[in-house]
């Protein structure tokens, strides 16, 4: 009997939108617009978090904060992230159809997983009305999970919560969280992974912990790809992970697909 049951993946930045670059855009832009310039570490540093606790994070940045305070006179509130979140919202629903392939070998490593009996699980930092735009454009170009939970699902309770990873075995009828792998690229995806007791495992290629459109990454020498790829693996190994792969295919063949 194998080990393993269910995969539950991750979207941006595991399965599509290389990079994960989808919400950095959006995150950078509302930010901007409120006379803010936030850099990429702070921008990805939540990565994978429900959006509006991502902004909430954000706000919450010492650096960030000071300035907001400087420009507006007092410490970002709760009406100031909701505010946020509403152009966000608007910005990244405009342009989310835009980043919704799957990344190189995607499609074909969740046919070898099937062939070998798993099933495909999803969640997501993403809201159900984002979802109703990527994933039907992801299934247009060959990937398609068995189920996927959104935050919307669980009353809000995003990352690092466990709920939507009890949601999808719940669906797919798997009764042993021990049975499950959890696969995302952020230190958010981990986390959740291992509070829900799953086996959590980060890939790098593509990832938002990596932080590379592919053009990027793949123009670094052999060396720098090295490099980066080691301290992104660390980040994912210090906040739990019980594996670090990186790429899909490689965990394709740790399961024996």
């Amino acid at each position: 009997m194998k080990q393993f049951e269910c995969v539950i993946f991750d979207w941006a930045g595991t399965t599509v939108d290389y990079g994960c670059f989808a919400p950095v855009q959006a995150f950078v832009e509302v930010f901007k617009h409120y006379g803010i310039e936030p850099t990429m570490e702070e921008v990805r540093e939540p990565m994978g978090m429900l959006k509006i606790d991502h902004i909430r994070t954000m706000l919450n940045m010492p650096r960030i904060k000071k300035c907001w305070t400087e420009k507006y006179g007092n410490e970002p509130a709760e009406e100031n992230v909701k505010e946020l979140f509403g152009i966000f919202e608007e910005k990244l629903l405009s342009i989310l159809h835009m980043f919704a392939d799957p990344k190189p070998g995607v499609p074909e490593v969740i046919s070898r997983l099937r062939t070998k009996g798993y099933a495909i699980g999803s969640t997501t930092g993403y809201t159900d009305k984002m979802m109703e735009i990527v994933a039907p454009a992801a299934k247009e170009k060959g990937y398609e999970p068995d189920c996927w939970f959104s935050p919307d699902s669980t009353e809000q309770k995003g990352r690092p919560y466990p709920y939507m990873i009890y949601r999808n075995m719940e669906k797919l009828g798997i009764m042993d969280v021990r049975k499950v792998i959890k696969v995302g690229d952020t230190v958010s995806d981990i986390k959740e992974g291992k509070n829900a007791g799953a086996f959590s495992v980060g890939v790098i290629v593509g990832s938002s912990e990596l932080g590379l459109s592919q053009e990027e990454f793949e123009a670094l020498s052999w060396q720098e790809q090295q490099e980066k790829c080691k301290k992104t693996a660390q980040r994912f190994l210090d906040a739990g992970a019980d594996k670090v792969v990186y790429t899909l295919e490689e965990l394709a063949e740790f399961l024996g697909a």
